[in-house]
């Protein structure tokens, strides 16, 4: 059996690897059918998120952040062949950086009793 410390860092990585998965979708289909596209990505976002810290606590949300942030930021980058995914200047890319990063924000803050598993009485 793996130990609490060993599941914790585990699921960690899980999170770091779901906010890499995640940041990387959005900053693909981000600008696919505009507004619709941004808003179906910021809801993954969300969900992802939610999701996060639901199952694995605040520091995973913390990694999911990381995750997300490198992937955006990465696929900001110019490619080899000089094409980009989010041009420099672009509304629809300055929504999609700063409204994930609110979004994780939001996340973030919701309040703890949402995420408890004891029941609450009656």
């Amino acid at each position: 059996m793996a130990s609490s410390g060993t599941r914790r860092v585990g699921r960690w990585v899980g999170a770091l690897a779901l906010g890499v998965l995640i940041g990387t979708i959005g900053t693909v289909l981000h600008r696919s059918a505009p507004p619709w596209g941004m808003a179906l990505c910021l809801a993954a976002v969300l969900s992802s998120t939610v999701l996060v810290r639901a199952w694995a606590g605040l520091p995973a949300v913390a990694c999911y952040a990381v995750g997300w942030l490198v992937a955006v930021q990465v696929l900001s980058l110019s490619g080899p062949g000089g094409d980009v995914l989010v041009p420099a200047g672009d509304r629809l890319g300055y929504v999609w950086g700063l409204g994930g990063m609110v979004v994780v924000g939001v996340a973030v803050f919701l309040p703890t009793r949402w995420f408890r598993d004891a029941p609450t009485p009656a």
